[in-house]
């Protein structure tokens, strides 16, 4: 698979290779001190006697050193990463302590400072660069791809390679028909969770009899555990706002918004100035690329609101409105913002839109599926050693992602275990839950909904066999609740019913009739909300009722959590037969519940125990079960 990013972003016309540093600053690394990193680097530079630039350049001098930051460049968990080219060494876990030894060993003496390398920790070697890393290693990134190399609050260097192209191209070659026809050909679906067919909603709008149209950009991405399109608008900007660009000629659209969540600073400000600066050059304007078709855009701030991402909740809070959905049709393609035709996608639709003008739809679908043409990126989250902003093509299962790219499922203590996986949350609250007997199931959108799944925006939490699925269901379903926007008696009251029907399970106040009860209501709340949050809300609780029935089970019928997450029913002991009689958990115990002599198996006093857990964090043979 594809993972070879830098080495021609390194390169400028002239075909010289200009060394660079690139820290990475997605929201990740810049919370982890990367611009301190990065004023290290200009301090150490300088102090070793070396030209250093922070401007791209289009002719690099080869003695010259560029410094810059990038947006997110995927492996999370290792950051802060720094990069270095065209050496393709990749440093993990970076201080700004480390700096100068960098400087002095790998800028000054050509040499690998071993100990910031990422060690895979299944053969224990040493990786120099992405090329040699398994997380890389089986993705193939082209949404992506940029994000880890290109300055973002640089449009020269976006221009530079091949950026803005796609839009020109739509702009001063083709007809909106052509643009049209070029989306509907490559199969692209949309990104943001229900897959609906991009071109068909151009196409829908395009045919409006209307002078007047709308594109809006959908960055409002609220799942927890998601942060997809937040990685793309930190660290390709202008990607987004070309796919905007060429939206808005296949419609006819004069008028462009981008629509991001407020708690993305980040992600606005960047935005913010792609916007500036494509209207400096004239890409955005009155006279669009000098095709004298005027073109304009915003970036607006929503107000957190979970909701909003439905299109014409969004379309509400735009207008000034409460955000809250309305019945459709008529659909936003027909009647959407100020009751124009509107076209509304979200960031990674936009960013592939730009790949189908530029390479050609037969290219685009050279990857993926048939039904699920191109790649898909995910958020993997959760109980996996690799934790991270990945990117795959439609039709990669779920144990290539998981067990393979994340580097498999880790137990309490962070370890690989090989028989730890339980299941994974896709799709966020609007997902489902998928188990072992899903591993092999090729990740699309047919496939997924085939399983009361669905692909969502991507986000993708693993867990290990510790896990309470019932407590993953609450928690999903608090989510939800709280989100609702109260329009639905449905969704508002259903949604709260479930959530206390689910608080009486964990709690053990439920009965005999509680599950069916449960179940009955989840359809109708599934069946009877108006917009997409209720009927998905309840996907969380029917997904593990389907696949985890014996867990509620025994948390109804036996009152017991084997895993100890939920308090009331945790039933803490220690096996006898992995008791050595070591004392350590007893040292631990804050309340004394745990009493045993020297190499004797221990036992747990069931009135005293707090369930805190500390016995069994403290317990390196895992003699303490049940918490």
């Amino acid at each position: 698979m594809n993972t070879h990013l830098f080495l021609d972003s390194a390169v400028g016309n002239g075909g010289r290779t200009q060394r660079r540093v690139i820290v990475c600053a997605g929201t990740g690394c810049v919370a982890n001190g990367a611009y301190q990193i990065i004023k290290a680097f200009n301090e150490q530079i300088a102090a070793a006697g070396i030209s250093i630039t922070t401007e791209f350049k289009t002719e690099p001098s080869s003695h010259d050193l560029r410094l810059n930051k990038s947006g997110c460049q995927g492996f999370c968990q290792m950051g802060p990463l720094v990069t270095i080219l065209p050496d393709e060494i990749l440093y993990n876990k970076v201080k700004v302590k480390d700096v100068e030894e960098i400087v002095r060993e790998t800028l000054v003496g050509g040499k690998v400072v071993d100990r910031l390398l990422y060690v895979d920790p299944a053969t224990r070697r040493h990786c120099r660069g992405i090329n040699d890393i398994p997380f890389y290693q089986q993705q193939q990134r082209h949404v992506l791809k940029e994000c880890g190399v290109l300055d973002p609050d640089s449009i020269e260097e976006y221009v530079h390679h091949g950026g803005y192209d796609g839009a020109k191209k739509a702009i001063l070659t083709m007809s909106p028909e052509e643009v049209v026809q070029e989306i509907l050909k490559s199969g692209l679906r949309g990104r943001g969770g229900g897959g609906f067919p991009t071109g068909r909603k151009w196409e829908a709008a395009r045919t409006q009899p209307s002078a007047k149209k709308y594109v809006i950009c959908n960055a409002d991405e609220g799942d927890p555990g998601a942060f997809m399109n937040r990685s793309v608008m930190e660290g390709n900007p202008h990607s987004v706002l070309e796919g905007l660009m060429i939206a808005a000629r296949a419609i006819g659209a004069d008028e462009t918004l981008i629509y991001v969540r407020t708690e993305y600073p980040l992600a606005v400000a960047r935005m913010k100035r792609a916007v500036e600066e494509a209207q400096k050059l004239g890409f955005l304007g009155e006279n669009a690329f000098g095709s004298g078709m005027p073109l304009n855009c915003e970036v607006m701030e929503g107000a957190g609101a979970f909701v909003c991402g439905e299109e014409t909740a969004m379309i509400a809070s735009i207008e000034g409105q409460r955000g809250m959905p309305r019945p459709k049709p008529p659909f936003p393609a027909q009647s959407g913002l100020w009751g124009k035709p509107t076209v509304i996608n979200n960031v990674e639709t936009l960013a592939h839109a730009v790949r189908v003008i530029n390479q050609g739809w037969e290219t685009f679908r050279k990857l993926g599926s048939k039904a699920s043409p191109g790649t898909k990126t995910f958020a993997l989250t959760g109980h996996v050693a690799n934790t991270g902003l990945i990117e795959v093509p439609f039709g990669t299962t779920l144990r290539e992602v998981v067990l393979n790219i994340g580097g498999g499922i880790t137990d309490r203590r962070g370890k690989v275990k090989a028989d730890a996986f339980k299941a994974v949350q896709i799709g966020g609250p609007s997902g489902g839950c998928l188990t072992q007997a899903h591993l092999d199931l090729p990740l699309d959108y047919d496939s997924l909904r085939s399983v009361g799944a669905m692909v969502g925006s991507g986000g993708l939490v693993a867990m290990n066999e510790k896990t309470c699925m019932v407590s993953i269901a609450r928690f999903f379903m608090d989510f939800t609740q709280r989100e609702s926007c109260g329009k639905c008696v449905l969704c508002r009251e259903g949604t709260r019913q479930l959530l206390s029907l689910l608080d009486d399970i964990i709690e053990g106040r439920a009965t005999s009739g509680t599950l069916d009860l449960m179940e009955k209501l989840a359809v109708a709340v599934q069946k009877g909300s108006l917009c997409g949050l209720g009927k998905t809300a309840p996907n969380p609780v029917l997904s593990t009722l389907r696949y985890f029935r014996h867990e509620y089970d025994e948390h109804v019928l036996h009152k017991h959590c084997a895993t100890g997450q939920c308090k009331a029913l945790a039933k803490p002991h220690i096996d006898p037969a992995k008791c050595k009689g070591c004392m350590v958990c007893g040292k631990k115990c804050p309340v004394g519940a745990i009493t045993g002599d020297r190499k004797q198996a221990h036992t747990i006093d069931q009135t005293k125990c707090i369930v805190c857990g500390a016995c069994a964090d403290a317990c390196k043979l895992e003699a303490v079960v049940g918490v």
